[in-house]
């Protein structure tokens, strides 16, 4: 038998000698008021026996004429005696049962006195000067234990609340972790197309680039070639002329120059045609 066992079995047989002396108690009570319940039986006996005899005389007396009172008196007599007689039986049952279950915890007494020598020996070896003191010690430290564990269930309880929650926020967390991955991945992905889109407009600067150097070199051959005609034309440039870089007027200056040219060929041609004429004219008239 474990500690915990004997404990609680000197508990239970100190529980059933309280519920003894408490049967002992009920039972003397209940056989002092059957004591006087008969007593009182007996009485009732003998006021009815004393009341047949009265009335049996006065039936003599009256020449079988009884009263109305009378008769209800005996009556009324008649029946607390057969109430009392009642009870007196129930009494006695009840009596009889509390008996019977003062002998059943005898039964059960006599079934844990060995536990009870057995507190008697470990008292000898305590500073406890009675039984009741070493279990009243014994039932204080059962209770502090329940205690104890009440409390390391209610810390294990609030541990695994602890967990539940510290597990609930792992998974938030990688949720949310996975959203920002899932989010940086879009990320990852709209700037290599954004890249991509950058090297194809930069391939594209680069050919504006070129196109422009291009066309800026061909601007200045044709500036250059430009200013060349002008001052080949007699312009002049500087101070007293036209600007090195005002290549529209420039290119005025080279048309009235090539208008002018062209007028004046024109002209000449005309007159040399006239010439030739004349000169034909005159060979014919010196042939003739």
């Amino acid at each position: 038998m474990t500690g915990r066992e004997f404990i609680a079995a000197q508990m239970e047989l100190r529980q059933m000698e309280r519920d003894r002396e408490q049967l002992k108690q009920k039972a003397h009570e209940r056989k002092q008021y059957l004591i006087d319940l008969h007593r009182r039986n007996e009485e009732l006996k003998q006021i009815a026996k004393e009341a047949r005899e009265q009335r049996f005389k006065l039936e003599m007396f009256f020449r079988d004429e009884e009263t109305e009172s009378d008769r209800l008196m005996a009556e009324k007599e008649m029946k607390e005696a057969l109430e009392k007689e009642a009870e007196i039986q129930r009494l006695k049952e009840e009596c009889e049962e509390l008996k019977k279950r003062k002998q059943e915890m005898q039964l059960q007494t006599l079934k844990y006195i060995p536990y009870r020598e057995f507190l008697e020996r470990v008292l000898k070896l305590t500073k406890f000067t009675n039984v009741d003191e070493l279990a009243g010690y014994l039932e204080n430290l059962l209770y502090i234990r329940d205690q104890l564990y009440q409390r390391e269930t209610q810390v294990q309880e609030h541990m695994e609340q602890q967990k539940k929650a510290c597990q609930s926020l792992k998974d938030n967390h990688n949720l949310l972790l996975l959203q920002k991955n899932n989010h940086l991945s879009q990320l990852q992905t709209e700037l290599e197309k954004a890249r991509s889109e950058a090297l194809i407009w930069e391939r594209q600067w680069n050919q504006i680039q070129e196109t422009a150097a291009k066309k800026t070199l061909e601007l200045g051959q044709i500036t250059y070639a430009t200013l060349n005609l002008f001052e080949m034309a007699g312009g002049v440039t500087g101070v007293g002329g036209l600007h090195i870089h005002d290549t529209e007027k420039q290119l005025e200056a080279i048309k009235n120059f090539m208008m002018d040219h062209t007028d004046i060929v024109k002209h000449y041609q005309t007159h040399m045609h006239r010439e030739a004429r004349g000169s034909k004219s005159e060979n014919k008239g010196n042939i003739k």
